[in-house]
């Protein structure tokens, strides 16, 4: 069954989920992210409610979802907002202005609501809906007429919140994996936003047939997001400064098929520089059969390696909740595997050619010795691009490039993202943002003697 998978994911719809891919549940407008691997057996729970993710299977994105009580158990039921509810959305939001209306004369005393918990708790054994329960919260409420419309929608969705909770299914790609991430756990992606990303992918000049060399110190979010843009095309070569590789778990989020995963490569430095250089083959003829050997038991211990972080790492179904909210997966449901080694046939090619490119994204690493080692892999008049958190890192490495003369174009790039929240009357920069997306140097490499 297994075997049989990579054959059949690439005929997948992929606007349509399936069974064993990763989604991504936007819960209450983006109160709480949770990644998720869809199967038969795979629940997630919302505060002291368990639901299955059965009913997400075959769903097309972007669907929206309610938690309903239920009799026996809590079930998420599709929910299709009505035509009437987006006109009273808009009525109200114009009524704004006509509105004289205020909130002066309410006391907050805890005595507005005439409904207590234990008859919330008997219509919930009746078998009452989540939105029957916020209109009996409305009703019997001393107070909501006296509000103004605004504060009746906020008082609404409020209560809809914590009765009835709405699940939005989205589609984990580059963009919304960056924003959940970065919402959430920042540091685990180097604290790269999503307007660094995409200037990232476009100072390198990704597309469609070309070979990238890619340094990966965010959790393979840049990987994932470069090899989005290939599109199963050319080749991308995930590098790594010393001896072990960093971890790509966030790869597995893309549902990528078996033919992307299969471009996605690893190779250390050494054997690309070892490569480039080229002064040891005629010296050591018979030591490259002894190294062709050796790199073959690597790929075979390193694939068995892959298959057990993979396995492992099933388990952990939403990165960005705790693990008593962790939903349980089957085992059977298996991601293609992405970054095997570098065949010798690949280094080769890259060897003749040169990458077309080159993005690093390392914020443990110093980013001149990382450029200084990997800017002669490239080709002549290739792009780069390097991101860091902070602007020393890349203003050193900057200035030694100028020194040496490797590279032209250099300039240092600040991205700025300003979300505003657009309503009637209410218009304004969000409150909560963050204060800097990082630096981004970028720049063409040039020829020279000393290389």
């Amino acid at each position: 069954m297994s075997e049989n998978k990579p054959q059949s994911d690439s005929i997948q719809n992929p606007r349509v989920t399936w069974e064993g891919c990763s989604v991504l549940l936007d819960i209450n407008d983006g109160d709480r992210l949770v990644f998720a691997r869809l199967s038969a057996g795979s629940t997630l729970k919302f505060g002291n409610k368990t639901c299955s993710l059965q009913p997400l299977i075959g769903c097309p994105f972007g669907s929206l979802f309610q938690v309903e009580s239920g009799k026996e158990k809590p079930y998420l039921s599709r929910y299709i907002p009505s035509t009437e509810e987006g006109n009273a959305q808009d009525e109200g939001g114009c009524q704004l202005k006509e509105e004289s209306r205020d909130n002066r004369a309410i006391i907050d005393n805890n005595q507005a609501q005439c409904l207590t918990g234990e008859d919330i708790d008997a219509m919930k054994r009746q078998g009452a809906t989540g939105n029957e329960i916020v209109e009996a919260l409305i009703a019997n409420s001393a107070t909501f007429e006296k509000k103004t419309q605004f504060s009746q929608e906020k008082y609404r969705l409020k209560k809809q919140k914590k009765y009835a909770p709405k699940v939005l299914l989205r589609r984990p790609f580059s963009r919304s994996i960056c924003e959940a991430y970065f919402k959430k756990y920042p540091a685990r992606i180097g604290f790269l936003r999503v307007d660094a990303l995409s200037l990232l992918l476009s100072m390198a000049n990704v597309t469609a047939n070309s070979d990238v060399l890619v340094v990966d110190m965010v959790g393979g979010l840049l990987t994932g997001a470069v090899a989005e843009r290939l599109g199963g095309t050319g080749s991308l070569c995930n590098t790594y400064p010393g001896g072990t590789p960093y971890p790509m778990e966030i790869i597995r989020m893309f549902n990528f098929n078996s033919e992307i995963c299969k471009r996605i490569l690893r190779c250390s430095p050494k054997d690309l520089c070892s490569a480039q250089n080229g002064t040891d083959e005629q010296v050591g003829q018979q030591k490259d059969v002894s190294t062709v050997e050796s790199q073959s038991n690597e790929q075979t211990s390193l694939s068995v390696s892959t298959e057990e972080v993979h396995l492992s790492s099933e388990n952990n179904v939403a990165d960005l909740v705790p693990e008593n909210e962790l939903s349980t997966v089957s085992k059977t449901c298996k991601a293609p595997k992405a970054g095997d080694k570098a065949p010798k046939e690949a280094i080769q090619l890259w060897k003749e050619n040169g990458f077309s490119s080159l993005i690093i994204a390392a914020p443990e690493q110093d980013a001149w010795s990382l450029v200084k080692d990997l800017l002669p892999l490239l080709s002549y008049s290739a792009p780069f691009a390097i991101y860091h958190q902070y602007l020393q890192p890349l203003a050193t490495c900057m200035h030694n490039l100028q020194l040496e003369k490797m590279a032209i174009g250099l300039q240092i790039s600040e991205p700025w993202l300003r979300e505003y929240q657009v309503l009637p009357s209410r218009t304004h920069p969000c409150m909560q943002m963050s204060g800097s997306g990082g630096y981004i140097l970028s720049g063409t490499r040039t020829f020279t003697s000393q290389s």
